[in-house]
């Protein structure tokens, strides 16, 4: 068993607590073992790029500075990871930075971006291994076409994430293939479905969501699959398409056989 560092963020924690289960019977399965931080705080959901404001950064470096003795930090969420993963970047680069956080935070050493941070669609590749996912399904998606949308926040910018080509990615797809689906690829598939505006316009992130779901029902997909719980809600409730839309890790688990069958 593997030991991770675990950071569920806020929206695991409160509307979405059957995604973070998913993900954490899963993992379970998969021989990972998730620690969740004590006393964790929202990441900010949203990246200050400004590299002389740390303020808003400090509670992402705690979570660093807390997995820094286990083998990786796990996030779920694209936009906690997004964040996270951008501090850690920006801190192991600017000393600056560094003093600064270490002032803020009175840390006898200065964090200097030690932690390696995963998304668990990171861990799933490059940890337990696509095949090796494979060969644990008792459940696979067999004749399902799956559409992965990856929307803003997952791959870029790619320099700070790394996690694959923000302009033609394949981890999602690879997933999918490993829990027995078929990937359909469409047009708007990292294309933003305007979740973060849905309060302030909610007729432009309707017209945003549906073009994502129209572009993947014409592609000839029976489901959608993200790793954002924003933009989760916002195909679901606010682009008027019928086609079924879930969270990448409540199919994982349903291929393990650890949750009911989908309602396709």
């Amino acid at each position: 068993m593997q030991t991770f560092t675990y950071y569920p963020g806020c929206t695991l924690r409160t509307k979405a607590k059957d995604l973070d289960l998913y993900a954490r019977v899963s993992a379970e399965a998969l021989g990972i073992s998730l620690v969740e931080p004590e006393n964790w705080q929202c990441c900010g959901g949203a990246y200050t790029t400004a590299t002389n404001e740390v303020a808003t950064k400090l509670s992402a470096v705690r979570t660093l500075m807390a997995a820094k003795d286990s083998e990786g930090l796990i996030t779920v969420c694209s936009a906690c990871h997004n964040v996270i993963k951008q501090t850690n970047y920006d801190i192991s680069r600017n000393e600056s930075m560094q003093n600064k956080v270490r002032q803020y935070l009175d840390l006898g050493e200065a964090y200097t971006g030690d932690t390696t941070v995963y998304h668990y669609l990171e861990m799933l590749r490059d940890v337990v291994g696509f095949e090796n996912l494979k060969s644990k399904v008792v459940k696979p998606f067999k004749g399902k076409k799956i559409a992965a949308y990856y929307g803003c926040l997952l791959l870029r910018p790619s320099k700070a994430l790394a996690m694959d080509n923000p302009e033609n990615p394949s981890i999602m797809e690879d997933f999918i293939k490993a829990i027995g689906g078929t990937p359909v690829i469409y047009a708007q598939r990292n294309e933003c479905c305007g979740g973060y505006i849905t309060l302030e316009d909610k007729n432009q992130a309707s017209k945003r969501s549906g073009a994502v779901m129209d572009s993947a029902e014409n592609a000839g997909a029976d489901m959608i699959i993200t790793a954002c719980p924003l933009c989760l809600y916002n195909l679901k409730k606010n682009s008027g398409s019928s086609l079924p839309v879930y969270y990448f890790t409540e199919l994982l688990a349903e291929a393990l056989g650890l949750k009911e069958d989908s309602n396709e």
